[in-house]
């Protein structure tokens, strides 16, 4: 459910015209349903309400300061991956025993700055880690609590550059090293073990590697139970996946269902860390096309927004649907939506059939709220765009469209080119 909807032909964003929007705020701009995100995650959180848990949302989707505030409100915390994720949670009001540290290039300066911020936990990524977090730990006179992040040598079924469980990503520590790591970390008077993490990839859309993963976790659990390592949290990571074209992913209730057998079993808090299944379909990409260009059979649109701004489909070849904002009696044509980027890669759209678009017309692409302004760029030294929240008849720009002093700040010309 989101709340983009045609109102007699033209695109809405909950009771907003993005075409007005747009008109106030410039092209390209990302655009959020604030009533959206509410929805989803609500959705989510209420589908494990049977089970004792937490809902730690993935920064790295969207970590835009207004949406973590909104998901703390609602009672939710924060996964993170870097120091500067974890400042953007703190600034947004995140309570810091709701905040895991996922990742596997933590620095010293970083780790530091979780331990004095008293997060809920690191998930460890390798043994080099645990020393690394255990140093720090006692330089600084505090216990750093911990789990270990296993690698289950699952296949999660999805895009080769989002998948982690496999034993060839980089992620976590395979199953027989995690016994003899929860041992050393045991025995070392700054670490306190509280639980065992994983995630296989983003943007899963079949239940069955989540049950296989869950699997090699109970027997872990059984296994460190069994030498008297105490277990209080499962973290079973994110990346449930969301529809973008033809998927159709499970439904968190039946994520929930397929967990509720284990509560007992378990005797633990689960840890989730949603992302994508929260704020992708709660956000689109508002861009105008510039010109049409014809070259022999193959056909062009050229739109203000560029893979600097929405780098999934050139990335990862990724769908996302394109609409126009405002519907109009058209033909239909087999074309490129690309961008003004420098790059042949520069594309939101490869052969796609489209409506006819005319220069200054605005589209929409959609389900751009996960992964889209994170991983945007000043590449070619384009000025980022603004991110505008939207709840009922009202919109609010989150995020500034920079200028050009946003591009040079920080660099400085030495005294010997002056």
């Amino acid at each position: 459910m989101n709340f983009f909807h045609y109102v007699n032909e033209e695109l809405w964003c909950e009771e907003v015209p993005v075409e007005k929007i747009a008109e106030e705020v410039g092209t390209p701009f990302y655009l959020y349903s604030f009533n959206t995100l509410n929805h989803h995650f609500k959705v989510f959180d209420e589908s494990f309400a049977d089970i004792p848990h937490i809902v730690c949302f993935a920064a790295k989707a969207n970590s835009n300061m207004a949406i973590l505030r909104a998901f703390s409100r609602l009672g939710g915390g924060v996964d993170i991956v870097s120091g500067g994720e974890l400042y953007r949670a703190l600034q947004a009001g995140v309570d810091p025993q709701k905040i895991v540290y996922s990742g596997v290039g933590k620095k010293s300066e970083e780790i530091e700055y979780a331990l004095s911020s008293n997060i809920l936990m690191f998930n460890v990524e390798s043994p080099q880690e645990l020393e690394a977090i255990s140093a720090c730990a006692g330089r600084m006179n505090r216990k750093a609590r911990i789990a270990l992040r296993i690698n289950p040598d699952v296949n999660p079924e999805t895009h080769p550059h989002i998948s982690t469980g496999l034993k060839e990503n980089k992620f976590g520590i395979d199953l027989d090293t995690a016994i003899k790591q929860y041992r050393l970390a045991a025995s070392l008077p700054d670490l306190e073990i509280q639980g065992i993490s994983c995630h296989i990839g983003s943007q899963v859309t079949k239940l069955s590697p989540f049950l296989e993963t869950f699997g090699h976790v109970k027997e872990l659990l059984r296994l460190l139970r069994g030498s008297g390592i105490i277990i209080k949290y499962v973290d079973l990571g994110g990346g449930l996946g969301i529809r973008y074209n033809q998927e159709e992913p499970p439904h968190p209730s039946e994520y929930a269902k397929a967990l509720v057998g284990m509560k007992e079993e378990l005797d633990c808090t689960f840890i989730f860390e949603p992302g994508r299944v929260i704020v992708g379909n709660a956000g689109i990409l508002v861009t105008r096309v510039l010109y049409i260009k014809d070259n022999m059979d193959k056909h062009f649109i050229i739109v203000d927004a560029g893979m600097n701004d929405l780098v999934r489909p050139s990335l990862y070849n990724s769908y996302h649907e394109i609409q126009p904002v405002r519907k109009r009696k058209v033909g239909q044509l087999v074309a490129d939506v690309v961008g003004p980027i420098c790059e042949s890669g520069d594309y939101l759209a490869r052969q796609r059939e489209l409506p006819e678009f005319a220069p200054a017309e605005l589209m929409a692409v959609m389900s751009a709220g996960a992964y889209g302004f994170t991983m945007s760029s000043n590449y070619n030294s384009r000025l980022r765009i603004p991110e505008v929240l939207v709840r009922d008849n009202q919109y609010f720009i989150v995020r500034k469209r920079e200028d050009y002093k946003d591009l040079i700040r920080g660099e400085e010309i030495p005294d010997f080119l002056r």
